[in-house]
C-alpha cells in the first residue's frame, strides 16, 4: 500500500433520518471505490446482522476504509455508516466524534424529519463540515428544491453547495465523492505528538477477543507497542492491527495520525475497552483524555425470563455475549413467583428491547417472556425503614406503607410551534410539571418539564414522535425522587396473583387502568375448560373484574332421546369435574399479556 499523506485522508459519517437511504448510499460509495467486486456485492453490505437486513434498519454503526483516485492522486476515505433510529443516537454521537465531516442525507420526497435535525445538532456540536445530499431523486414524488429550502429554513445550514443523488441507481455518486474530497477537511493532528486515539466502537470476536475500533487523533499506534487504556489505567500489548474492509480486514503494522483502524490486544471482555475511552502510549502517554463523551443511558427496564426455567444459566451466558458487543445493555438477576428466575434488563428504548429479545431468541435458541418496562422506587415503611424496589411485585402491603417516592426527570423537548398544544396535553396527561417554555424563533419552541420517569418509560417517546410527526426531539436527565400518591395494582387470574403483571399507578388513575388492563387480558388469555375470573385489585379491594367464558364440550352428544334425567346427570358430573379442575388447574398466561400494560392509554 503506497504511503498516502495525511492531507489525502478523509474521515466522514453518513447521518440521516431512519429510511432515508444511508446504507444504500454506503453500498454505492463502496462500489464506486472498487472495494467490493460486483460479484461479491450484496445490498446493505455493511449491515452484518440478519435482523438489520430483514427490517432494513442499521442497528450497529459500521466503518470501512476505501481507496480512491481523484485527478491521478490516491486518497483514503474512511466511511462510517450510522443508525437512524432514535434508540441508537448514542452510536451516531460516537461516530461523529471520530469524523471531520458528515454527509447529511435527506429524502427528496419526504424532506427534513426529526432525526435529521437531532443528528445535525450533534454534528454541529462536534464542529463537523456538513455536506447536504438529497437522495432518491429518481422517485416520481421527488422535489429537491423544496427539500433544500426546508433544510435551510428548519436547520439554518447553507444548502447552496449540495449534491443530488440516487443511491438506488448510482446517479450522482461519483460527483458526490469528488465533492466530499474537496469540501471535507483532512485530519490535522500532530504526527510527532504522543499517541492519542479514541475508541469509538468495540466488539467481541470469537478468535481474536475484544477488538477496539479507534480513530488516531495524534501520533500513531504500532504493532508490538505497549498501549495504555486511560479510563481503566491498564497496559496491554498491541498484538495485531487491521484496517476495516467490507469483505475482510486488511492487516497493517501501524495506524497513523488521522487514520481509523482495528486494534487487537487479546482481551477477553470489552469492559476494559469502553467506548469513548482514550488509548495512548504507555511509555510516553498523552496529557489529556479525549472528552465530550457520555455513556449510553438506558431508558427502559424490563424483566426477561426463560420459559423453560432450567435455561436461566443459558440466558445469563447469552446476555453476557450480547453485552460484549453492546455496551449500552445492562442486566442483573431477579426472580418472580410466576415466572421463576430471570434478569432485570436496561435498554435504550422499545426498539432496542425488541431487537435484543429477538437476538436472544434467534442466536441463542431461547424461548423468552419479557415483562412490561418499569423504573426504581424508594419506599418509606410505617416502621421508619426505607427500601428501594425495582419490581412492582416487591412493594409491601398497603397497611405497611408510609409513602412511595418515584424518580423524576427534567425533560427537554424541542418542537415545531404547531405541535405545542398536542404536547402540552400529552405532558399534562403524564403528570408533567411545566418549568419553562421558550420560543427560540418563529418555528421552534423549547419546553422544559419535570415528569415522573414511570410515565416516560412506556410509550411516551412513541407518542411524542407521532403527535409531532417525528419533528420533536427529546432528552432527559434524572433530578431525584419525589413523593407520589401511588398504589400497586395487582392482577389475579383464577384467584392467583400474577406478580409479573403487577404495576404501580397513580391513585387517581387506578380504576381506569384496572378496567383497561382487565379488558385487555380478557382478550388475551385463552379459554379453558372452566370459567376463569380476571380481577384487578389494590390490596384486598377488587376494583375491576371480567370473566373468560369456559369452552363448552358437549357431553350429552351420545344421549339420543331417553329421559332428561340422564342428560342432567351427565351435566352435573361435568360441572363437578370442572370445579375440581379449577381448584387444581393453573391458567397459562400468554406472552402478549405481559406487554398489554403498554396499550392501557390507547
Amino acid at each position: 500500500m503506497p504511503n498516502i499523506p495525511q492531507s489525502h485522508i478523509r474521515n466522514f459519517s453518513i447521518i440521516a433520518h431512519i429510511d432515508h437511504g444511508k446504507s444504500t448510499l454506503a453500498d454505492r460509495i463502496i462500489q464506486e471505490c472498487g472495494a467490493v467486486s460486483d460479484r461479491q456485492m450484496s445490498s446493505q453490505v455493511m449491515d452484518t446482522m440478519d435482523i438489520e437486513k430483514e427490517r432494513g434498519i442499521t442497528i450497529k454503526a459500521q466503518s470501512v476504509r476505501l481507496d480512491y483516485i481523484k485527478d491521478g492522486e490516491p486518497y483514503i476515505l474512511n466511511l462510517i455508516d450510522t443508525p437512524g433510529h432514535v434508540d441508537f443516537s448514542y452510536e451516531v454521537s460516537r461516530s461523529l466524534a471520530s469524523s471531520e465531516g458528515a454527509l447529511l442525507i435527506v429524502d427528496a420526497a419526504q424532506g427534513v424529519e426529526a432525526q435529521t435535525i437531532a443528528n445535525v445538532y450533534i454534528a454541529i456540536e462536534n464542529d463537523l463540515e456538513l455536506l447536504p445530499v438529497v437522495n432518491k431523486i429518481d422517485l416520481p414524488a421527488a422535489d429537491p428544491d423544496r427539500v433544500l429550502a426546508e433544510l435551510e429554513e428548519a436547520i439554518g445550514i447553507d444548502a447552496t453547495e449540495h449534491c443530488l443523488v440516487s443511491a438506488k441507481t448510482g446517479l450522482g455518486v461519483k460527483d458526490l465523492i469528488d465533492t466530499l474530497i474537496e469540501r471535507i477537511p483532512a485530519p490535522n493532528g500532530k504526527k510527532d505528538a504522543p499517541a492519542k486515539a479514541l475508541i469509538y466502537d468495540s466488539w467481541f470476536d470469537n478468535y481474536l477477543g475484544a477488538l477496539a475500533l479507534v480513530r488516531v487523533f495524534e501520533g500513531s499506534l504500532k504493532k508490538g507497542q505497549i498501549a495504555k487504556v486511560m479510563g481503566t489505567k491498564d497496559d496491554h500489548q498491541i498484538l495485531n492491527m487491521m484496517y476495516p474492509n467490507p469483505i475482510a480486514p486488511i492487516k497493517t503494522d501501524e495506524i497513523k495520525t488521522g487514520e481509523i483502524g482495528i486494534v487487537v490486544m487479546g482481551l477477553k471482555t470489552v469492559d476494559s475497552l469502553q467506548v469513548g475511552d482514550t488509548i495512548t502510549d504507555s511509555k510516553n502517554p498523552t496529557a489529556e483524555i479525549i472528552d465530550g463523551f457520555e455513556p449510553a443511558k438506558p431508558f427502559v427496564f424490563a424483566g426477561i425470563y426463560p420459559i423453560e426455567t432450567d435455561k436461566f444459566e443459558d440466558l445469563r451466558d447469552a446476555l453476557n455475549k450480547l453485552k460484549l458487543n453492546d455496551s449500552s445493555l445492562s442486566f442483573e438477576p431477579e426472580s418472580s413467583m410466576a415466572l421463576g428466575s430471570g434478569f432485570r434488563t436496561g435498554f435504550l428504548g422499545m426498539l432496542h428491547m425488541e431487537v435484543i429479545k429477538e437476538r436472544l431468541e434467534r442466536e441463542f435458541n431461547l424461548d423468552l417472556i419479557a415483562t412490561a418496562p418499569t423504573v426504581v422506587y424508594q419506599v418509606k415503611m410505617t416502621n421508619g425503614e426505607e427500601i428501594e424496589i425495582q419490581n412492582p411485585s416487591e412493594l409491601p402491603e398497603p397497611q405497611k406503607l408510609d409513602s412511595i417516592y418515584e424518580p423524576y426527570v427534567k425533560a427537554t423537548i424541542l418542537t415545531p410551534q404547531e405541535y405545542v398544544g398536542n404536547l402540552i396535553k400529552l405532558l399534562n396527561d403524564r403528570r408533567g410539571i411545566q418549568i419553562k417554555m421558550d420560543y427560540l424563533n418563529e418555528t421552534r419552541v423549547l419546553m422544559e418539564y419535570d415528569i415522573p420517569m414511570n410515565e416516560i418509560v412506556m410509550d411516551f417517546y412513541d407518542k411524542l414522535k407521532s403527535l409531532t410527526k417525528g419533528y420533536a426531539s427529546f432528552d432527559y436527565e434524572p433530578i431525584g425522587f419525589r413523593e407520589g400518591k401511588l398504589v400497586k395494582l395487582d392482577i389475579k387470574v383464577a384467584g392467583e396473583i400474577v406478580d409479573s403483571l403487577s404495576i404501580i399507578v397513580p391513585e387517581d388513575k387506578a380504576r381506569t387502568r384496572g378496567l383497561a388492563f382487565v379488558g385487555q387480558l380478557k382478550e388475551l388469555i385463552p379459554r379453558q375448560l372452566f370459567e376463569v375470573a380476571i380481577q384487578a385489585s389494590i390490596g384486598n379491594n377488587v376494583i375491576a373484574r371480567s370473566n373468560v367464558k369456559s369452552m363448552g364440550k358437549n357431553v350429552t352428544a351420545k344421549c339420543y332421546g331417553g329421559d332428561i334425567t340422564r342428560k342432567r346427570k351427565l351435566l352435573e358430573k361435568q360441572k363437578a369435574g370442572k370445579k375440581r379442575m379449577k381448584s387444581i388447574g393453573s391458567v397459562q398466561v400468554p406472552q402478549e399479556a405481559f406487554m398489554a400494560v403498554l396499550k392501557l392509554d390507547n
